[in-house]
């Protein structure tokens, strides 16, 4: 997976210049209103977890109040819905997942228009998933799961959250990568899958690092490889998909943060120079990478673009529904 990178030093000049002279007033988002994080995803998840990390962060950073508010179900798209209605003057922003980019090749029909209906603000953070096993499966490494693959078409499972899952996605572009045929056990939810991958009634999934950091040091489930371009800092001792024979194979789970469309330039700017500030804060910066992440730095509208045109394809292809 290609990511698009703008040149740092001019993106971390630009941010700095944002902050230059007074802080941002109560007069330049919304008139000072409080300003209200949607977040797609239940409280207690990843995208929820990231939002309460940051909300006093974006606070301080914007001089005025910031509010997390949960509005789960149908895979995001009805949070997306409500800020893409939302008055664009910066109050109501969406703090999504990365199945943002997923939904649109994923829905017959959406209650937005990806293209149109948003401005992109921030991608904050991006976490890579782990191919992670049953503790007793025999395969020690992905050539080994690549060799009885290819012995057996479909003779190995991995399991997912569900049917267009993540977890299901990056299954879908491992087999197509690598010309195998594995089948695929949708679960309903990402905890029933992973323990039925711990109990080894399935031995594989791709996991998020994040959520599956805590098991793989219990020694519950076992890495064989990393889906980002570079080793994991928090499992530095396990490969990276290229590494282990399947170039390409890269899968980051990310937060988008975007605004309805009509925002203003000045307003979108500002946003954009609170959240650089706010992802670079010492505990923020510092709790992601203890998660095995890192802070994104590069231009959110391109990535989203690459993104939706990369899953497009996946889903396309491998004839990925909902059903």
């Amino acid at each position: 997976m290609h990511i698009h990178h703008l040149n740092r030093r001019a993106f971390l000049a630009a941010s700095a210049a944002s902050f230059a002279g007074p802080a941002f007033s109560a007069g330049d988002i919304a008139g000072g209103k409080t300003v209200s994080l949607v977040v797609s995803y239940p409280a207690g998840g990843g995208a929820d977890a990231m939002a309460r990390l940051i909300a006093p962060k974006l606070s301080d950073a914007l001089g005025q109040p910031v509010i997390v508010e949960n509005k789960p179900g149908g895979s995001g798209t009805i949070a997306a819905g409500q800020v893409a209605r939302a008055v664009p003057d910066g109050a109501t922003l969406l703090l999504d997942a990365s199945s943002f980019a997923v939904n649109p090749a994923l829905f017959q029909k959406l209650p937005y228009d990806s293209d149109k209906s948003f401005t992109a603000i921030a991608v904050l953070a991006q976490f890579p998933n782990v191919l992670v096993c049953t503790p007793g499966f025999e395969a020690k490494s992905v050539a080994d799961v690549l060799k009885q693959a290819r012995a057996k078409p479909g003779a190995i499972a991995y399991a997912s959250s569900g049917n267009g899952s993540a977890q299901h996605l990056a299954g879908a572009l491992f087999e197509q990568i690598s010309k195998v045929q594995l089948t695929h056990v949708p679960y309903r939810g990402g905890g029933p899958a992973l323990n039925d991958v711990m109990g080894g009634q399935v031995p594989l999934f791709f996991a998020n690092v994040a959520s599956s950091l805590g098991m793989i040091q219990a020694g519950r489930l076992r890495p064989l490889a990393v889906t980002a371009k570079t080793r994991c800092r928090a499992l530095p001792d396990v490969p990276t998909m290229a590494e282990a024979g399947v170039p390409g194979h890269e899968v980051l789970e990310w937060n988008p943060v975007l605004a309805p469309a009509g925002v203003t330039p000045a307003v979108r700017d500002k946003l954009a120079a609170a959240f650089t500030k706010v992802m670079s804060d010492p505990e923020v910066l510092g709790r992601v990478r203890a998660l095995g992440g890192d802070v994104f730095s590069g231009n959110p509208a391109q990535f989203l673009k690459s993104e939706r045109t990369l899953w497009a394809g996946v889903i396309k292809e491998r004839g990925i529904t909902r059903d």
